[in-house]
């Protein structure tokens, strides 16, 4: 059957090999629509990002770009402005009707650590084309903070499908009269459209806006930052913020979004018609998100210029897609979930904010 293939049948694919590592796949990487991926242990620093054309092996390219490789087996520590090129220890022999996505994992799109994965000779980033055989690297440039990473660190994840199971509007609409996917309303073109919220409840922030020139964040360690440290609380007057292009900003939806069971969700590539701004790095959501009422967190830097953001404003799309088959764990239900019933909240890593 077309769609998102669920955690059961990832397994699945783990046992007859298509999905590999050298040390074994973990269980706790296992989520309900997609797989953690680890970093392997070592990682090259490169001197700018770079893509190998369609059919070129990524080793073929490194060597020309390398500046120097950095051992990860004790960890160290990657430093801001830098672009790093890291093997995956995962690799993959998919089926000749499977393909897949990647994307960074929720936490690591909040600390603003731009992440993308590559495929041999797959001409793009974050996919691996249906029959895809090879290994996979990711390329990690963290923007604002240092972060402390090591083997076996999970930055991305990656979501496996067959066919094309993506919602059509009329579809979506069907699914938001049995299963209300947006209160207090759902904007429905090409996908939910999702809005920012900035009139929260009073006493609240309205967003964070992160600090430079902070101590570094280990990404394996959490609820241990003083969010203080490395975060200062925003308002925005009257329902407007003017977003400063040399800032990052974590802001929420003014939606409480829910993604039913059968379906998975992906928040969908920059639009430039909604404003010179990227409103997310992290895009995937899990069957099961939002079944208590939770917001989008929204990861934001502007482009070039200073942008205004305005109340209501629509700032992103959650394009839905169908399941293969049910999940046989929920997000948030069946496992421990980081951001079930979040409202506006920083990564993992910092302590709980009252």
């Amino acid at each position: 059957m077309e769609g998102i293939l669920p955690r059961q049948a990832i397994e699945r694919l783990i046992a007859d090999g298509s999905i590999d590592a050298a040390a074994g796949i973990e269980p706790g990487q296992l989520q309900p629509a997609s797989l953690d991926l680890r970093l392997g242990p070592v990682a090259h620093r490169i001197r700018a990002s770079f893509l190998p054309g369609r059919g070129e092996r990524l080793a073929a390219k490194v060597e020309s770009v390398r500046l120097h490789t950095i051992d990860l087996s004790q960890g160290a520590v990657l430093e801001t402005g830098c672009v790093y090129l890291v093997p995956l220890q995962e690799q993959l022999a998919l089926p000749a009707d499977v393909a897949a996505s990647t994307n960074p994992k929720s936490s690591t799109g909040r600390l603003d650590v731009f992440t993308r994965v590559i495929a041999d000779g797959a001409g793009g980033f974050d996919f691996a084309p249906a029959g895809y055989r090879g290994a996979l690297a990711v390329e990690i440039s963290p923007r604002t903070f240092p972060i402390l990473v090591r083997a076996g660190s999970r930055l991305s994840q990656i979501r496996f499908r067959r066919g094309d199971a993506r919602l059509t509007d009329a579809a979506l609409t069907e699914v938001h009269r049995e299963t209300p996917i947006a209160t207090p309303d759902a904007r429905i073109h090409d996908g939910l459209n999702v809005s920012i919220d900035l009139m929260p409840e009073a006493g609240r922030p309205a967003g964070y806006r992160a600090k430079r020139h902070t101590a570094l964040i280990d990404v394996d360690k959490r609820d241990g930052l003083d969010m203080a440290e490395f975060w200062d609380p925003i308002e925005a007057k009257d329902g407007r913020l003017i977003l400063d292009p040399n800032e990052f900003y974590i802001l929420m939806s003014r939606e409480a979004v829910t993604i039913p069971p059968q379906y998975a969700a992906e928040m969908v590539p920059f639009d430039p018609l909604v404003g010179e701004f990227r409103a997310h790095y992290a895009g995937f959501f899990d069957p099961g998100f939002g079944t208590v009422p939770s917001r989008a967190v929204l990861e934001v830097r502007s482009r070039e210029v200073p942008f205004i953001l305005e109340h209501g404003q629509v700032v992103a799309r959650l394009a839905y897609e169908r399941m293969a088959e049910l999940p046989d764990q929920l997000y948030g239900t069946d496992i421990k979930s980081n951001y079930q019933a979040q409202s506006l909240k920083l990564s993992k890593h910092f302590k709980a904010v009252p």
